[in-house]
């Protein structure tokens, strides 16, 4: 079963995984993530880890900063960056459960927040589809990523 947690410093050695050339092009190493929230030190992000039963598999973070504002006007919104799935579990449906559990996760733990906004690049089809599937819209609005361009999406809660 999948569920989600706060990062724990005990999970790095499962969330460390490589990611393929193409999904590298995609979204960040949590390994990046966990560093870039560490160095900001504003309180503001959060580090997710997804578990398959009681086994580490993939990674995500949740962020309340400024960046969130690319996507959207709703101060009371978190951004979703850098998910990824270990490549050890994908295919098992673990990424789809994740992104429909974050919606609970988020009631649960930030009791302010409305709506999850996030960006996936026009070449990622699959992760676009994905979110589809789990209520996210998109409304026609794009801005330039690190690997072109990049469709917002959002789901209110």
């Amino acid at each position: 079963m999948v569920s989600l947690h706060f990062y724990k410093p005990e999970d790095f050695s499962e969330v460390n995984y490589i990611l393929d050339e193409i999904q590298s092009q995609y979204t960040s190493t949590a390994e990046f993530a966990i560093e870039r929230i560490k160095e900001r030190n504003d309180g503001k992000g959060f580090s997710i880890t997804i578990f398959d039963d009681d086994k580490p598999a993939g990674y995500f973070a949740l962020d309340f900063g400024d960046d969130k504002f690319d996507l959207t006007d709703n101060p009371n919104s978190v951004l979703l960056r850098s998910l990824s799935i270990n490549p050890d579990f994908q295919g098992k449906g673990i990424g789809k459960a994740a992104m429909i559990h974050v919606d609970d996760f988020i009631r649960r733990n930030f009791k302010n927040c409305d709506e999850i906004v996030l960006a996936v690049n026009q070449n990622n089809t699959s992760a676009y589809e994905l979110y589809l599937k789990v209520g996210y819209r998109y409304d026609g609005k794009t801005r330039i990523g690190r690997s072109g361009p990049q469709l917002l999406m959002y789901k209110k809660l």
